[in-house]
C-alpha cells in the first residue's frame, strides 16, 4: 500500500511538473500557411545604398521589406520618384519622424545637432512632427495605414514620453531591445523589440531567424546602410540572409512591418475574446 502511494505521489509531481512547464511556456502562436515564424527586414534613415543595393536585392528574389524615411534626409528630397516607385511595388514606407530627434544627454551621442536634441523638445512639439510626417508619407505613397521606428530607441522629451500622444496612429511601433520577439501573444505593438545589425555576418543574421523559427515568433532586424554608408552591413552578408528566406519561403514568412503588424494584432484580439 505504501508502495502504491508512494508511486502515486511520483506520478502526481510528475505530472505538476508538467503542468508548471506548460504553463511557463507560450502557446505556439499561428502564422498563415503553418509558417514557424515571421520576418521582417527593415532600412532606417532613407539612405543612398538602400536604393542602390537593397531594393533591387530584395526584388531580386522576391521579398518585401520596409523602409524608415528620415523625412528631412537629402536623399528624400533628390530621389522622391525612387521610393515613390519602391512603395508602388510593394515595398512600404514607414515613419522615423522629420528629424530624427534623440536623446543628447544620453552616452556616446555628441553627434547628436542641438535643433534635433529630444532633451529640449516637448512631448506636444514631437507628436505634431510624427504626425505630420504621416502626412508627408501619405502624399508620397497615398497609404494612410503606417507602422514607425522610434529614432534611437528614445522616447523621453523634455517633459516626458512622446509616444502616449501618437501610438493610436500606427498599427506597429519599434522600440529596439533585442530582434526575436519572445512571446507573440503577450507582444505590445507599440514597443516592439528590433535590433540594428552592423558589421554582422550572413550566418549570424541566419542564426536569428532560426532562433524565431524555434520559439514561433518574429524577428526585427532595422539596417542602415548595407554595401555604404554608415552602420554597415555588407552587401554579401544581406545577400545570404535575403537568399536563405527566399528558400525557405514555406518556413518564414517575410512582408512588410504593416503586414506582419496588422496580422499579429488580429490574431492578439481573437485569442483575447477567446473563452
Amino acid at each position: 500500500m505504501a508502495r502504491r502511494a508512494a508511486v502515486w505521489a511520483l506520478g502526481m509531481a510528475a505530472w505538476c511538473a508538467v503542468a508548471i512547464a506548460s504553463a511557463a511556456t507560450p502557446a505556439r502562436f499561428a502564422w498563415p500557411d503553418g509558417k514557424r515564424a515571421a520576418v521582417s527586414l527593415a532600412y532606417d534613415d532613407a539612405l543612398d545604398s538602400q536604393l542602390d543595393n537593397v531594393i533591387p536585392a530584395l526584388d531580386k528574389v522576391g521579398l518585401k521589406g520596409s523602409f524608415y524615411l528620415q523625412l528631412s534626409r537629402e536623399p528624400v528630397n533628390t530621389r522622391l520618384a525612387e521610393w515613390r516607385a519602391a512603395a508602388a511595388e510593394g515595398h512600404e514606407l514607414g515613419n522615423h519622424t522629420l528629424f530624427h530627434q534623440c536623446q543628447a544627454s544620453l552616452p556616446d551621442r555628441s553627434w547628436v545637432e542641438p535643433q534635433r536634441n529630444l532633451d529640449t523638445t516637448t512631448k506636444a512639439q514631437m507628436a505634431d512632427q510624427v504626425l505630420l510626417a504621416n502626412t508627408m508619407l501619405h502624399a508620397i505613397d497615398g497609404k494612410t495605414a503606417r507602422t514607425l521606428t522610434v529614432p534611437c530607441g528614445d522616447v523621453h522629451a523634455q517633459d516626458g514620453d512622446y509616444l502616449p500622444l501618437v501610438k493610436q496612429a500606427f498599427v506597429g511601433i519599434k522600440l529596439g531591445g533585442g530582434a526575436v520577439v519572445p512571446d507573440m501573444m503577450a507582444l505590445d505593438p507599440s514597443a516592439v523589440p528590433v535590433e540594428a545589425p552592423v558589421g554582422v555576418t550572413g550566418k549570424q543574421l541566419i542564426a536569428q531567424v532560426e532562433e524565431a523559427g524555434r520559439k514561433g515568433t518574429m524577428v526585427n532586424f532595422t539596417f542602415h546602410g548595407v554595401g555604404g554608408d554608415y552602420l554597415t552591413v555588407s552587401n554579401e552578408a544581406h545577400a545570404e540572409l535575403l537568399a536563405y528566406l527566399a528558400a525557405h519561403k514555406d518556413r518564414y514568412w517575410t512582408d512588410t512591418f504593416l503586414n506582419l503588424m496588422t496580422y499579429v494584432r488580429q490574431q492578439q484580439a481573437t485569442q483575447a475574446k477567446a473563452p
